[in-house]
């Protein structure tokens, strides 16, 4: 990866581990039925549940995980599974134009800037360089030799994947 678009990534990172507090007291609703957790983690105990379009606050972000408050309950729950904002079941064009924009439409799927779909076009603009966060970043870069001797270890096996091929080529 060269050094400027590494510089981004790490920017990136450092910019959502900043901002991560601007989520506080947004609402949202369940977009599918998940547990609320005791903690932002998978296997922490279950001490609750939510059913889609269930109402919620988000109180704090941490990684990929909400902490909200809902009529059921407090606890944490993955990321994906709120829609930040109103809730929108099925209506209209401008709820499948916020689609779109969320990597949602119609698909099902979830694209994968998931830390990213919360930060608003201001705050993209308010980002500030920060070196330290970037060299602390930096700092958990491995060598390939690391990572192959760990790959190795894990039984891991290097497998060629070909290239796709260029838009309008025929293969």
């Amino acid at each position: 990866m060269n050094t400027a678009r590494r510089t981004l990534f790490f920017l990136v990172g450092a910019l959502l581990w900043t901002i991560s507090a601007a989520l506080a007291g947004d609402g949202g609703s369940a977009l599918k039925a998940d547990d609320l957790r005791a903690e932002p983690f998978r296997d922490a105990k279950a001490v609750g549940s939510l059913t889609a379009g269930d109402r919620v606050e988000i109180l704090k972000k941490q990684g990929g995980w909400f902490q909200v408050k809902s009529a059921k309950g407090s606890g944490w729950v993955r990321m994906l599974s709120i829609r930040r904002g109103e809730s929108r079941k099925g209506g209209g064009d401008a709820a499948g134009i916020l689609g779109l924009a969320s990597g949602r439409a119609g698909t099902g799927q979830v694209v994968a800037t998931t830390g990213i779909r919360s930060l608003s076009e201001e705050e993209l603009k308010a980002a500030k360089y920060n070196e330290v966060e970037l060299k602390k970043a930096e700092s958990y870069a491995t060598t390939r030799a690391d990572a192959r001797q760990f790959a190795t270890s894990g039984t891991l096996v290097a497998r060629k994947v070909e290239y796709l091929p260029a838009p309008g080529s025929a293969k």
